[in-house]
């Protein structure tokens, strides 16, 4: 079912892999290591659907882990000036005011200390615009303080900060992302909005995606045509794992990417900074620590029960995002390696956090990080 060669190379982690094939946890992973720029693995390992095997090349879709793809492209905007981190959001969205919210940020929105993790977006059923019109009109979360009340944001905060990126650039969302980030770094298949001919044309390439439950997993129609065109910028980015992997190894080159400078060396080491620090996550449960847009490693807070970790050899430096209980992306400075990887089974999250832990250690065994 295993490529030999991966086998060989990296045993460990594709004995979890297949530990959780036989559990149920998933029908397959895609796969993509590398260290100092060298390319260790980048492979796909068991069965994208019932018929179709998993290759390094099935486009799937990333959920959370493309959160900081947004981060970065508000970046490169407080590079050119165009914006401040501490600009209050209603300097480009004013009607976002209403109901309390005139004090948030885009550093709160990037730290997801900004209040409004509950609004119900609608999505993928109502227009960009309606999103935001929900967004804006929802008041602040009850007993929240903006800026210090820490609780992770899944799509609210998103859509505000690609509504920004919108309002300074007089153009979708999906069009700054491709022009500014993806074709600068090669991710010629990484999509903010898939096209429909480019969907017909990948046919079985585009993957599947299970939810687990009762004990077996169920097919969901999350990379349907429709889901694929309709942006969110919080969680429907998708491609083939490896380009997510070409992200991150442009920010452990300092914003180097293959066709020039993508971010500034001081501004990588802004966002992969800690800027919120100690405070308990309302909706992880768990103390975590957050750079711009990013996880810091947390494993101070207890490394076998923070979710979403980069497992328990990772340095303190190690910076990433994890998608909801399916995929995620890493990078340590410290030893140079860079990890992505996505689980076509939405396991659960205590299942997933369990499968991640095991995945990242043995990812940190087989590249010989400890003995």
């Amino acid at each position: 079912m295993f490529d030999p060669e991966i086998v060989a190379q990296f045993p460990q982690t594709c004995s979890v892999v297949s530990q959780g094939i036989e559990r149920g946890l998933h029908t397959g992973c895609q796969l993509y290591v590398s260290r100092s720029g060298t390319v260790l693995a980048d492979s796909g390992l068991g069965m994208s659907t019932t018929d179709i095997p998993m290759t390094a090349d099935t486009i799937n879709l990333w959920l959370s882990s493309g959160k900081p793809l947004t981060a970065v492209a508000i970046l490169q905007a407080w590079e050119r000036g165009d914006l401040r981190l501490d600009d209050r959001v209603i300097r480009f969205i004013p009607e976002f005011a209403a109901h309390g919210k005139e004090c948030v940020t885009i550093r709160h929105l990037l730290t997801h200390t900004g209040g409004i993790r509950n609004v119900e977006t609608g999505w993928p059923d109502v227009t960009w615009d309606e999103s935001i019109e929900r967004i804006c009109a929802a008041p602040l979360e009850a007993d929240w303080v903006v800026g210090r009340t820490a609780g992770y944001h899944t799509t609210s905060s998103w859509f505000i900060l690609g509504e920004i990126l919108q309002r300074i650039e007089s153009r979708g969302y999906a069009d700054i992302m491709r022009d500014r980030l993806f074709q600068p770094l090669h991710m010629n298949e990484t999509w903010a909005l898939l096209p429909a001919d480019r969907y017909v044309e990948y046919g079985s390439r585009i993957g599947g995606l299970f939810a687990r439950e009762n004990a077996e997993l169920h097919p969901l129609d999350w990379n349907n045509a429709a889901r694929c065109a309709t942006p969110s910028p919080g969680g429907n980015t998708r491609g083939p794992i490896r380009e997510l992997g070409k992200f991150y190894e442009m920010l452990l080159n300092e914003g180097l990417g293959p066709e020039g400078r993508v971010l500034l060396p001081q501004t990588v080491a802004a966002m992969t900074a800690r800027h919120r620090v100690g405070e308990y996550d309302l909706t992880l449960g768990h103390v975590i620590d957050f750079g711009l847009g990013v996880i810091i490693d947390s494993n101070r807070y207890g490394a076998a029960t923070v979710p979403y970790g980069y497992g328990q050899h990772c340095s303190p430096r190690t910076f990433g995002h994890g998608g909801a209980q399916c995929s995620q992306g890493w990078c340590d400075p410290e030893t140079g390696l860079v990890v992505a990887y996505f689980f076509n089974g939405r396991a659960g999250e205590g299942q997933h956090n369990r499968r991640t832990r095991q995945i990242n250690d043995a990812i940190a065994a087989d590249v010989g990080l400890f003995a």
